[in-house]
């Protein structure tokens, strides 16, 4: 009686461990490289991020010299931008490079990593709070320009190079605008020399860029206050020379005062 009792137990525990086997059993266990990737492509179409990371990731696993492992390199970092994640798109597109630098789609991979830069110092607070981009650390957007740069560089009849030519002409407004904000804030505290360097800075690297037009005033300024006159009237010659319709040079000026000593706003 033991013994049946025993068999049947045996048999019980069985059936409950097949059971609960197949009811766990994982769906893509017999799945070929060509319907992950099929599934990924599916999923990221849907802006199922969490999905289509994890199938390009089994391409890469289980599937390693597939046909297929190398696109699903790049397109995990695609994902992974798309999900928010730039630190990890970063990180897959460097060693993707890295791997591949002469692949076909290699300028995509440049362009893709300056995106990662290029958005991804907004961040959730900032999207919220209204904070201006050029009031915060710019590492990102440099990091951007250089990649942009790059991409333009060496790939200049790539199909992505005229949209990065355009960010980089939005990125240098951007730089040049936080140079222009820092010198703003020292000359507010009568930091002078450091007003006129950081405007001055913004001048060489950026000289295209219309927030010049108000750094020069910054150089004027800090240059009258700690009594250059030299380097003041200089400054001068090349505002009204670049800037000869400045709001800052029109109007009358009373009092026989120089035209910069009525623009307290430029230091507000």
């Amino acid at each position: 009686m033991k013994r049946v009792s025993l068999a049947i137990f045996v048999v019980l525990c069985l059936v409950g461990c097949s059971a609960w086997k197949n009811k766990h059993k994982d769906e893509t266990d017999n799945w070929r490289d060509d319907k992950f990737y099929t599934e990924a492509k599916l999923a990221l179409s849907k802006h199922n991020y969490a999905k289509a990371i994890k199938y390009y990731q089994q391409i890469e696993i289980r599937f390693p010299y597939s046909r297929f492992a190398t696109q699903a390199q790049i397109d995990l970092a695609y994902a992974d931008y798309k999900s928010g994640d730039t630190e990890s798109a970063i990180s897959a597109i460097d060693r993707f490079i890295k791997l591949h630098p002469n692949n076909p789609a290699v300028d995509y991979a440049y362009y893709l990593e300056a995106l990662c830069n290029f958005n991804g110092d907004l961040g959730f607070l900032a999207s919220y709070t209204g904070q201006d981009p050029t009031e915060r650390d710019p590492k990102a957007e440099r990091d951007a320009f250089e990649g942009f740069k790059e991409l333009a560089t060496r790939f200049p009849n790539s199909k992505y190079t005229p949209d990065a030519i355009q960010r980089m002409r939005y990125l240098v407004d951007s730089l040049a605008t936080y140079e222009i904000h820092v010198a703003r804030y020292y000359l507010r505290r009568g930091a002078y020399i450091g007003a006129a360097n950081r405007a001055q800075y913004s001048l060489k690297e950026y000289p295209q860029a219309p927030a010049n037009e108000e750094g020069l005033l910054i150089m004027v300024k800090s240059y009258d206050a700690l009594g250059l006159t030299d380097l003041r009237d200089d400054a001068e010659r090349v505002m009204k020379t670049n800037f000869p319709d400045s709001k800052y040079l029109k109007g009358d000026v009373p009092n026989g005062r120089r035209w910069w000593q009525i623009w307290n706003e430029g230091s507000e």
